[in-house]
Protein backbone atom coordinates (compact mmCIF):
# COMPACT_ATOMS: atom_id res chain seq x y z
CA UNK A 1 0.00 0.00 0.00
CA UNK A 2 1.12 3.52 -0.74
CA UNK A 3 -0.34 6.77 0.47
CA UNK A 4 -1.03 9.57 -2.01
CA UNK A 5 -2.28 12.85 -0.52
CA UNK A 6 -4.29 11.17 2.20
CA UNK A 7 -5.68 8.48 -0.10
CA UNK A 8 -4.46 4.96 0.38
CA UNK A 9 -3.81 3.15 -2.87
CA UNK A 10 -3.91 -0.64 -2.85
CA UNK A 11 -1.37 -2.38 -5.04
CA UNK A 12 -2.68 -5.41 -6.89
CA UNK A 13 -1.37 -8.79 -5.85
CA UNK A 14 1.14 -9.94 -8.42
CA UNK A 15 -0.04 -13.32 -9.54
CA UNK A 16 2.35 -15.46 -11.50
CA UNK A 17 1.51 -14.75 -15.12
CA UNK A 18 2.55 -17.62 -17.29
CA UNK A 19 3.29 -16.81 -20.89
CA UNK A 20 0.93 -18.07 -23.57
CA UNK A 21 3.63 -20.49 -24.68
CA UNK A 22 4.04 -21.95 -21.20
CA UNK A 23 0.29 -22.34 -20.80
CA UNK A 24 0.01 -24.05 -24.19
CA UNK A 25 2.78 -26.48 -23.27
CA UNK A 26 1.08 -27.29 -19.98
CA UNK A 27 -2.31 -27.79 -21.63
CA UNK A 28 -0.77 -29.91 -24.40
CA UNK A 29 0.84 -32.23 -21.84
CA UNK A 30 -2.37 -32.48 -19.80
CA UNK A 31 -4.36 -33.41 -22.91
CA UNK A 32 -1.78 -36.06 -23.83
CA UNK A 33 -1.82 -37.46 -20.29
CA UNK A 34 -5.57 -37.98 -20.52
CA UNK A 35 -5.30 -39.67 -23.92
CA UNK A 36 -6.70 -36.85 -26.08
CA UNK A 37 -5.31 -35.63 -29.39
CA UNK A 38 -3.92 -32.26 -28.24
CA UNK A 39 -3.90 -30.72 -31.73
CA UNK A 40 -7.56 -31.58 -32.36
CA UNK A 41 -8.64 -30.43 -28.90
CA UNK A 42 -6.73 -27.15 -29.04
CA UNK A 43 -8.03 -26.48 -32.54
CA UNK A 44 -11.60 -27.04 -31.35
CA UNK A 45 -11.04 -24.67 -28.45
CA UNK A 46 -9.51 -21.95 -30.63
CA UNK A 47 -12.28 -22.17 -33.21
CA UNK A 48 -15.20 -22.21 -30.79
CA UNK A 49 -13.96 -20.80 -27.49
CA UNK A 50 -15.68 -23.73 -25.77
CA UNK A 51 -13.55 -24.67 -22.74
CA UNK A 52 -14.94 -28.21 -22.67
CA UNK A 53 -12.46 -29.05 -25.43
CA UNK A 54 -9.76 -28.78 -22.75
CA UNK A 55 -9.46 -31.27 -19.91
CA UNK A 56 -9.63 -29.98 -16.36
CA UNK A 57 -6.81 -32.42 -15.52
CA UNK A 58 -3.86 -30.65 -13.88
CA UNK A 59 -5.73 -27.28 -14.04
CA UNK A 60 -5.34 -27.15 -17.84
CA UNK A 61 -8.82 -25.71 -18.45
CA UNK A 62 -8.48 -22.94 -15.89
CA UNK A 63 -5.05 -22.02 -17.25
CA UNK A 64 -6.13 -21.79 -20.88
CA UNK A 65 -9.16 -19.73 -19.90
CA UNK A 66 -6.75 -17.04 -18.64
CA UNK A 67 -5.81 -16.39 -22.27
CA UNK A 68 -7.82 -14.78 -25.01
CA UNK A 69 -8.07 -16.85 -28.17
CA UNK A 70 -6.25 -14.17 -30.16
CA UNK A 71 -3.32 -14.44 -27.71
CA UNK A 72 -3.15 -18.18 -28.37
CA UNK A 73 -3.30 -17.71 -32.11
CA UNK A 74 -0.62 -15.01 -31.96
CA UNK A 75 1.66 -17.31 -29.96
CA UNK A 76 1.16 -20.15 -32.44
CA UNK A 77 1.89 -17.93 -35.44
CA UNK A 78 4.95 -16.44 -33.71
CA UNK A 79 6.31 -19.90 -32.93
CA UNK A 80 5.68 -21.13 -36.47
CA UNK A 81 7.30 -18.13 -38.16
CA UNK A 82 10.34 -18.18 -35.86
CA UNK A 83 10.91 -21.88 -36.46
CA UNK A 84 10.20 -21.89 -40.20
CA UNK A 85 11.87 -18.64 -41.21
CA UNK A 86 14.25 -17.93 -38.35
CA UNK A 87 12.72 -14.51 -37.84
Amino acid sequence: MTEMNGTTKMQPVNLTKDSAGEILQHVYRALQAKGYDPIAQLTGFILTGDPTYITSHDSARSLICRLERDEILEELVRYYVQNQFGV
